[in-house]
C-alpha cells in the first residue's frame, strides 16, 4: 500500500480524537451530573484533577514502556482500557465511585501520547516528524470540537449516561485496529513498500532502532530537559482550564443556554485543531528549506504562548458574550503552534529516547492538568470568573521564557561514560 505511513497517522488521528471526546464529555455532562448527585464546583473539580493525576503518573512509565514492549502492545492495551472505565463512568453512582474511575480511566490513557511519539520517530522520515506530531494533536482537538455538539445530542436522546457507553464501545475498536495493523517497525509490514521504507530510513543512523535504556542521569542534568517539562506545564495548564471549565463557564458566566454553549464551545477547540496542523506542516517546510530547528520551533512555541496571553486578557475584559468567545478562540487556537512545536521538539531533543523525553514533558503538562480545574474552580468560586481567566493569562510568561531554553537544534547531550547511556535493553 503506498503511503502506509499516512494511514496510521490517520488511525492515530482518530484514537487520540476518542481519547479528548472521553474527557470533554464528562465537562459538557457536568450540569447534569451536579444536579443529579448534588455536586458543587469544588467537587467537580476533584473529579477532573483525579483524572489528571492519574493521567499524569502514567507518562513517565508509558514512555519507558513503549521503548521497552513497543508503541503497538502499550497503545492497544492502554486504549482498551481507559475504554472499558471509560463505560463505567455510566455505572458511578456517588463520589467515591466517580472518583475512583476517573483516576483509573486517567491511568489506561496516560502512556499513549508518549507512545504514540515512539511510533512517529520510527515510522517517519526526519522532514516530517512535526507534520505527524500534528495528526496525533489534531485528533485531539478535534475532539473538543465535536464533543459539545455530540454529547448534547446524546444527552437529550438518552440521558448522559449513554455518552460514555457509546465512546467507549468505539475506543475498544480503535484497540483492536491498532494492534493488527500498526506493526513496531516499518521493517516488519506488509503493507509498507520497498521504496517507502527507503524514505523513512533516510538520514536514519544505524543502530537506532536498538532498545536501549534511556540515559536518566544525563536527562535530569540537562536544561534542556527541564525547560520543555516547563513550558509544556504552562501549555498544557491553560488548554486544562478550557477543556475542564469552558462549557460551564459559558453557561454561568456568559449566560449561554446548553444548546448555545455546545456550538460556542467547540470555536477554541476548531481553531486550535486548524493551527495545529498549519504549525506542523509550516515548521516541516521551513526545517527541509533550510531553517534551524531552533527558528522553526521555538519561534512557534514561544509565540504561540505571547499570543494566547494577550488574547485570555481581552476575553476577560469583554463585555458581549460573543466577543468574548472571540478572544477565547484566538487564545486557545494560538497554543496551536505550542502545541505542535512541542511534540516535535521532544523528538529532536531526545532522539531514539523520544517516548521518555516526551513522557517526561507530557508528566509535567499533566500536573498542569491536575491543577487546573481545581485551582480554577477555587479561583472563580472566591474571585470570580474575570480573575481565574486573568490568572490563567499571566502563567503564560512563564512558558515563554522556558521555550528560550528547550534549544531543539541540540539533542541532550550524552556522556561518554554515563551510567545509563548505552545500556541495551535484555529481554
Amino acid at each position: 500500500m503506498r503511503n502506509f505511513r499516512w494511514w496510521l497517522a490517520v488511525l492515530m488521528f482518530l484514537v487520540t480524537f476518542i481519547s479528548y471526546m472521553d474527557r470533554v464529555n464528562l465537562s459538557v455532562a457536568t450540569p447534569d451530573i451536579m444536579k443529579e448527585f448534588g455536586f458543587n464546583k469544588i467537587d467537580i473539580g476533584f473529579l477532573q484533577t483525579m483524572f489528571f493525576l492519574g493521567y499524569a503518573l502514567m507518562q513517565i512509565p508509558g514512555g519507558i514502556l513503549s521503548e521497552y514492549f513497543g508503541h503497538r502492545r502499550v497503545v492497544a492495551g492502554a486504549v482498551a482500557w481507559w475504554s472499558a472505565f471509560t463505560t463505567l463512568t455510566a455505572a458511578s453512582s456517588s463520589f467515591t465511585t466517580f472518583a475512583v474511575v476517573r483516576g483509573l480511566f486517567g491511568l489506561g490513557e496516560g502512556p499513549v501520547f508518549p507512545a504514540f511519539n515512539n511510533f512517529i520517530y520510527r515510522w517517519f522520515n526526519k522532514c516530517e516528524k512535526a507534520t505527524a506530531a500534528s495528526f496525533m494533536l489534531g485528533g485531539a482537538f478535534v475532539g473538543p470540537v465535536f464533543g459539545p455538539g455530540i454529547t448534547v445530542a446524546l444527552m437529550l436522546a438518552f440521558g448522559w449516561r449513554s455518552v460514555f457507553v457509546i465512546f467507549g464501545i468505539a475506543g475498544l475498536v480503535l484497540a483492536i485496529l491498532w494492534y493488527l495493523f500498526a506493526n513496531e517497525s516499518p521493517r516488519t509490514s506488509k503493507l509498507v513498500t520497498a521504496d517507502e521504507l527507503a524514505y523513512i530510513n533516510s538520514g536514519r543512523c544505524e543502530g537506532e532502532e536498538k532498545k536501549e535504556i534511556a540515559p536518566w542521569r544525563d536527562f535530569m542534568t540537562s536544561s534542556q530537559f527541564w525547560a520543555i517539562g516547563i513550558q509544556y506545564f504552562i501549555t498544557d495548564y491553560i488548554m486544562y482550564v478550557f477543556l475542564a471549565w469552558l462549557p460551564l463557564y459559558l453557561m454561568e458566566a456568559q449566560k449561554f443556554s446548553l444548546a448555545k454553549m455546545g456550538i460556542a464551545a467547540s470555536f477554541p477547540w476548531a481553531l486550535l485543531s486548524i493551527l495545529t496542523f498549519a504549525a506542523g506542516y509550516l515548521s516541516d517546510k521551513m526545517i527541509a528549506a533550510g531553517v534551524s530547528k531552533h527558528n522553526a520551533r521555538t519561534w512557534f512555541g514561544a509565540s504561540g504562548l505571547v499570543v494566547c496571553c494577550v488574547a485570555l486578557y481581552l476575553g476577560a475584559m469583554a463585555t458581549e458574550p460573543w466577543m468574548n468567545v472571540l478572544w477565547l478562540t484566538i487564545s486557545l487556537g494560538s497554543l496551536g503552534f505550542t502545541f505542535s512545536a512541542s511534540w516535535a521538539a521532544s523528538i529532536d531533543i531526545g532522539g531514539k529516547f523520544a517516548g521518555s523525553v516526551s513522557g517526561w514533558m507530557n508528566f509535567w503538562g499533566n500536573i498542569g492538568g491536575v491543577l487546573a480545574p481545581i485551582c480554577t474552580a477555587w479561583i472563580a468560586t472566591n474571585y470570580g470568573w474575570q480573575a481565574a481567566i486573568l490568572t490563567t493569562a499571566v502563567s503564560a510568561v512563564i512558558g515563554v521564557v522556558a521555550w528560550l531554553m528547550v534549544k531543539p537544534d541540540m539533542p541532550i547531550e550524552r556522556r561518554p561514560n554515563s551510567d545509563m547511556a548505552g545500556v541495551p535493553i535484555l529481554k
